[in-house]
């Protein structure tokens, strides 16, 4: 998986390498039981603090996506929980983001035809 982040951006590189991270968990670029870099080895690769890379895979542990252990590192969860019904988090930034959409005048149908494109690429099924 190819990870890259805006080093000028706004949103924070931490949370850039989590969200790419998770895409790469739901499009299948990372598999369950899929070893992950450790620290040391993503924070040079990417030319980042250690402390980044490490606040990152803290969120995406503490989330449920990845476990840690310490004689094996980080892998990708292959027991991530299933729940049909979305998060309250998941609500809120659903709901963002369709302001956003509103707000740039996007018709319901087109944001619909968007979302049913970008859901496609998601290959992450669960068992």
């Amino acid at each position: 998986m190819v990870i890259s982040l805006q080093l000028d951006g706004d949103t924070p590189l931490y949370e850039q390498l989590r969200n790419q991270i998770v895409i790469g968990i739901a499009t299948g670029e990372l598999a369950p039981h899929e070893k992950l870099p450790t620290v040391r080895q993503l924070a040079n690769e990417l030319g980042i603090n250690t402390m980044t890379v490490n606040k990152a895979y803290s969120m995406l542990k503490q989330e449920g996506y990845i476990v840690i252990d310490r004689r094996h590192g980080a892998k990708v969860n292959a027991s991530l929980r299933s729940d049909p019904e979305p998060s309250t988090e998941l609500e809120q930034q659903l709901q963002l983001i369709i302001a956003q959409a509103a707000i740039q005048g996007i018709e319901p149908s087109r944001f619909q035809a968007l979302c049913d494109q970008i859901f496609s690429r998601m290959t992450y099924r669960q068992a």
